[in-house]
């Protein structure tokens, strides 16, 4: 009797992309009242990117997806799926995908967007993977990206200091390696919707004068409530995906967290009981890009040499939804 083995997604290249305008605290304190020291020692964060007027979302994602192919050294041709975890999408529709799969060339790919805010990466590796882990494809390209600069009320303080734009790529192919994506660990509580939200631009509020002067097409959030949700969401969600895959946190060898606010990591680290030197943080050059947050991360990680073939890693994040995800993965390159 044949022992059946099922393949594993394995993440075999990686690739991002910041726009070049840099936004200092400082730029910010010219625009509302605020101050360099007010936001770093509330969030950690010193700068973020934010993309040229000319630029949308999927531009970033081409150049992040670019990047990512070159280094697994395949052609776009060779793709067979393209997901793309975004709340930014270029427009309603077509996806942000489609138009990704015609600018770089991915002829014979399915492609499709998810959107699960923050989480939307995580949301999109786990889509990907298990369409590897079915057979069904052989190459897939995961991308996470948001222009969430075009989403905020830059007159309002307490959240457009927060965010940045970005994109990630990684390019997963299906192999028996025991290296790869071990396992995903996705939830999702509606009734926290109001928390972190976008009221106006749909089916429910599309546009009018009055959504418009109501600033009803600009990100609300109630912090105090998402930092509660975040803390609790970011352990769950890492204790979790390990458990559930018969691995424990002293095997971990480094977690990427979704950058969101240092208070926010270094909480959970504590409820988590996880050195400090196992997290990768770059949240002070960049901001919450939302769901480019952990794929830039691991990528920036992965280019200064940060990991080792065989290594654990943890990817974790929270977002708008409410969601709350994680992938335990084993590092191939």
């Amino acid at each position: 009797m044949m022992t059946y083995l099922k393949p594993r997604a394995v993440i075999v290249g990686t690739g991002s992309y910041l726009p070049a305008n840099i936004v200092t605290n400082d730029d910010l304190a010219q625009k509302v009242d605020t101050s360099d020291e007010w936001i770093k020692s509330r969030t950690g964060i010193r700068e973020r990117r934010i993309l040229a007027e000319a630029e949308a979302t999927s531009d970033m994602c081409v150049k992040a997806a670019e990047r990512a192919l070159k280094d697994a050294d395949i052609s776009a041709a060779e793709l067979d799926l393209i997901v793309v975890g975004t709340v930014t999408p270029d427009m309603l529709f077509p996806s942000t995908a489609c138009i990704v799969q015609d600018k770089i060339g991915a002829k014979k790919a399915t492609a499709f967007d998810l959107s699960a805010g923050c989480t939307g990466f995580i949301y999109a590796l786990a889509t990907g993977s298990s369409f590897l882990e079915a057979g069904l494809y052989k190459n897939a390209l995961v991308i996470g990206s948001d222009a969430v600069s075009r989403v905020v009320d830059w007159s309002d303080r307490g959240t457009c200091v927060l965010f940045g734009d970005g994109a990630g790529a990684v390019v997963l192919q299906a192999s028996n390696s025991e290296e790869g994506i071990i396992g995903s660990y996705l939830r999702s509580d509606g009734s926290g919707a109001h928390f972190l939200h976008l009221p106006a631009g749909g089916s429910r509020l599309p546009a009018t004068v009055k959504t418009i002067n109501d600033a009803l097409h600009s990100l609300k959030m109630e912090g105090r409530e998402v930092f509660k949700f975040a803390v609790k969401a970011m352990e769950e969600a890492t204790r979790r995906v390990l458990e559930e895959n018969g691995l424990s946190l002293e095997e971990v060898n480094h977690l990427i967290p979704h950058q969101a606010n240092i208070r926010i990591i270094e909480s959970s680290l504590k409820r988590l009981g996880l050195a400090e030197d196992k997290v990768f943080v770059n949240l002070h050059k960049y901001g919450n890009m939302s769901g480019a947050s952990v794929p830039v991360a691991l990528d920036e990680a992965a280019k200064q040499g940060k990991f080792k073939k065989g290594d654990l890693l943890v990817l974790v994040a929270f977002g708008a939804g409410l969601t709350w995800g994680s992938s335990a993965v084993r590092w191939a390159k």
